[in-house]
């Protein structure tokens, strides 16, 4: 019920900014606040460094936000220009939520971008045992390739699953998110910028696999 209630809030500060055209581009557990230390206080969407304001027609190519939340669209070097990337984004934190560790984790980021722009994730047994099929099918709707096909916020928030989810005992995505958290923080630790520097390596790598690949079908034909 706690994970519903915040991808609720999330896709309803998502669907104000969408139709205000701003597109946030890097969501992210991180930047998902709480307002106080209450248990039933509000989430608050923060850091807007990355937000782009788009116009008519406008299309972006910029590669940003966080390797294992970014949507294929991105990685695809082709431009992106809506909202869905954050909606892609949203479906990892979801399933983040209900398992405790990301749909997308590989160590070297050319096998990371390879999974997420092949939608390869699974919901392994036994952290998914308890979760139901609404809430599987949801992640599956946020996580879709197309983004044209992908959910909306606004059609996110009238999802089955967000309006009836019940307590579910998650005690193992708890203790499953606090171990992926310790690790995270120590590679975050340990990595600084190098990191920043490894996607762009990465993503410079990518693009050039993709034009090499479009030069030999074009060969090819």
């Amino acid at each position: 019920k706690d994970a519903a209630t915040v991808i609720h809030t999330l896709c309803d500060a998502l669907k104000y900014l969408h139709a205000k055209n701003i597109v946030h581009r890097d969501l992210k557990p991180e930047n998902i606040l709480l307002e106080s230390p209450a248990e039933d206080a509000p989430i608050k969407v923060a850091d807007f460094g990355l937000a782009r304001m788009m116009k008519k027609g406008d299309v972006m190519k910029t590669a940003c936000g966080t390797p294992g939340y970014v949507a294929p669209e991105v990685l695809q070097n082709k431009g992106y220009d809506s909202g869905a990337v954050d909606m892609w984004s949203t479906g990892v934190i979801l399933y983040i939520l209900l398992c405790g560790f990301p749909p997308f984790y590989e160590e070297e980021l050319p096998a990371l971008f390879d999974s997420i722009l092949h939608a390869r994730y699974d919901f392994p047994s036994p952290w998914w045992d308890n979760v139901s099929m609404e809430a599987k099918s949801l992640v599956k709707k946020l996580l879709e390739l197309d983004p044209k096909k992908r959910l909306t916020a606004e059609e996110a928030m009238q999802d089955e699953w967000i309006n009836k989810a019940s307590g579910t005992d998650l005690s193992g995505a708890r203790k499953q998110l606090k171990k992926y958290n310790a690790s995270r923080k120590l590679r975050k630790a340990a990595l600084g910028i190098i990191a920043q520097q490894r996607m762009e390596r990465a993503m410079r790598d990518l693009r050039l696999r993709q034009a090499a690949k479009a030069e030999a079908a074009e060969k090819a034909s």
